[in-house]
C-alpha cells in the first residue's frame, strides 16, 4: 500500500525563477526531499482557467511556454514527464460523482505554473503528471470541494500539488526591486494567511475576501489563490497546515508555501 501523501501549495512566481536561483528556487529544489516519493502528481495551476474543471489526458504532455518577454533560455526548457490518461479518467469520474462535472483535454500540455516547480522538485521528469484547471469565476468554496473530491487519491500515492501565489498583484509589479522588503499590505495578508492555515480556520479562509486584510489589493483577480483551496480541501477537514517556505520577490509577491498532512 502506498504511503499517504500530503497536499502542498507553492507560490511559483515568474518563469524566470528558474534562472534567478534565489531562496524560492532553493526551496523548491529541496521540497521533494521533504515528501514521500509520489506515484503520480495532480497539479492545480493558476494558469489554466476553464468554465468547468478540466484534466490533461495526453500520455506525453507538451511543455507550454505561456509567457512573453523572458530570456530565450526559458523557451528552450522542456519538462518531458509522462502523463497518466488512466488517472485522468478515474479523476473525472470521481469529480462527477461529487457533483463536479469535468472534462478531459486530449492535447493540453503543462503550463509554467506546473512545469516550473516540477522541474525543480523532480528534475528527472520520471513521475506521471496530470493538470487540473481552476475556475476563476467559481470562488473559494468550489475549489475546496474539488480538493475534498481529490482527497482519497492521497492514499494511492498521488501528490496534490497546488501552484499559484500567496499574494499576486501584478498591477503593481515592477515598482520595486526584486529584493525589496515586503510592502505592508502584502506582509499583512501573508501573515493572516499563515495564521489561518496553521489554526485550520477554514471559515475565515473560505471567506478571505471579507476576512483577510487587503484581500482585493493582494488578489485583484483570484486565480493565483484558488489552487490553495484545492490543497486545503484535499488536506482534510480541520487539519492544521504547516508553512514550509516564506519570502518575497519585488516587495509584493509572497513566495509562501504550505503543506497539509506533512
Amino acid at each position: 500500500m502506498s504511503q499517504r501523501m500530503p497536499t502542498v501549495f507553492v507560490s511559483h512566481g515568474a518563469p524566470s525563477l528558474l534562472l534567478e536561483q534565489g531562496q524560492a528556487y532553493e526551496f523548491l529544489q529541496s521540497l521533494s526531499g521533504l515528501l514521500p516519493r509520489p506515484q503520480a502528481v495532480v497539479c492545480i495551476s493558476a494558469h489554466w482557467d476553464t468554465a468547468r474543471p478540466a484534466l490533461t489526458g495526453h500520455p506525453t504532455p507538451d511543455t507550454v511556454h505561456d509567457f512573453y518577454g523572458f530570456p530565450a533560455e526559458l523557451y528552450e526548457m522542456r519538462y518531458a514527464c509522462p502523463g497518466d490518461a488512466q488517472l485522468a479518467d478515474a479523476l473525472r469520474a470521481r469529480l462527477t460523482d461529487a457533483g463536479l462535472e469535468a472534462d478531459i483535454h486530449p492535447t493540453r500540455g503543462l503550463d509554467h505554473g506546473a512545469w516550473v516547480p516540477l522541474r525543480l522538485m523532480y528534475p528527472a521528469a520520471d513521475i506521471p503528471v496530470i493538470q487540473l484547471s481552476v475556475q476563476s469565476g467559481a470562488g473559494a468554496e468550489h475549489h475546496w470541494k474539488l480538493g475534498r473530491a481529490l482527497q482519497p487519491l492521497r492514499d494511492q500515492g498521488v501528490l496534490i500539488l497546488a501552484s499559484g501565489g500567496a499574494t499576486h498583484n501584478l498591477r503593481e509589479a515592477g515598482r520595486l526591486a526584486q529584493d525589496a522588503p515586503p510592502t505592508a499590505y502584502a506582509s499583512e495578508f501573508d501573515a493572516w494567511l499563515h495564521q489561518a492555515i496553521e489554526t485550520a480556520d477554514e471559515a475565515a479562509l473560505l471567506d478571505y475576501i471579507n476576512t483577510a486584510p487587503h484581500a482585493a489589493r493582494n488578489h485583484p483577480t483570484a486565480e493565483h489563490l484558488l489552487p490553495l483551496f484545492v490543497a486545503l480541501g484535499a488536506g482534510g477537514a480541520g487539519v492544521k497546515g504547516r508553512r514550509l517556505h516564506h519570502g518575497y520577490t519585488y516587495g509584493i509577491l509572497s513566495m509562501a508555501a504550505f503543506a497539509w498532512g506533512l
